[in-house]
């Protein structure tokens, strides 16, 4: 089932992609070719900066989470084996604290769902009736609608690898440099102690990288953007809000 063949998302994947053309168009006498990769950027930038009030919400969650470690695992260790029993006290200690389990998910759906209409924006040759003049656009001779696994599949050109090849290093560095400066607090025993449970923890941080290969590449360039764009907000607000002592 098509979900943008419903109505009202019809109407709002046509939106979109009238406003992103229209941003295309004035940022043309700048960006020639690759003005739809700077508005997409652009869009990208604009998204990131209307969540850093979430951000800040999430930091302090995080910041009370990890004050809460402790009295989280003594709830462990004391209703372990009753469920039910350990996810009502659980729920009560977060509601004592004025707190939610579930913060910091709003930022998650809100990217999932940029990333979702950019996929498809650069995807399909009609929006709404009418041919989709984004996929004419390219960034440094890049299709902005092609992704790495399509453009491998149709011979890669020289442009295009080397388009890429920079998309993929700057996602891996921000990942690795995320992985080692904000390492996750895990207690010293217990099943998150275990070598391949760090791994896993570990290696969720290039996920990224893997997804980005399989995604057009405007929506290549909305990763890049706001993974950088994380890196730089997380340390800022892991600053102003740290973490308690492990």
């Amino acid at each position: 089932m098509d979900i943008f063949a419903l109505p009202p998302l019809t109407l709002l994947l046509d939106s979109a992609y009238s406003a992103l053309l229209a941003l295309s168009a004035l940022l043309e006498p700048i960006g020639g070719s690759a003005s739809a990769a700077l508005a997409v950027m652009l869009v990208t930038l604009a998204v990131r900066a209307a969540l850093i009030p979430v951000g800040v919400s999430q930091a302090r969650a995080e910041q009370l989470r990890a004050r809460l470690a402790p009295r989280l695992r003594t709830l462990q260790q004391r209703h372990g084996s009753d469920r039910e029993r350990l996810q009502r006290e659980t729920l009560a200690l977060y509601r004592d604290e004025q707190a939610s389990p579930l913060a910091g998910c709003l930022p998650l759906a809100v990217q999932a769902a940029v990333v979702g209409i950019l996929y498809t924006l650069f995807l399909r040759p009609e929006i709404a009736g009418h041919p989709n003049e984004l996929l004419a656009h390219d960034l440094l001779g890049a299709p902005l609608g092609s992704s790495l696994i399509s453009a491998i599949g149709g011979g890669l050109d020289a442009p295009t690898a080397l388009v890429w090849a920079v998309v993929l290093v700057v996602i891996t560095i921000v990942a690795d440099i995320t992985r080692r400066v904000f390492r996750p607090q895990v207690p010293a025993e217990g099943p998150l102690a275990t070598p391949g449970m760090l791994g896993m923890m570990n290696a969720l941080h290039y996920l990224t990288a893997v997804f980005a290969v399989f995604v057009p590449l405007a929506a290549a360039l909305y990763l890049v953007v706001t993974v950088s764009w994380t890196l730089v907000q997380r340390w800022a607000l892991r600053r102003r809000y740290p973490l308690p002592a492990a």
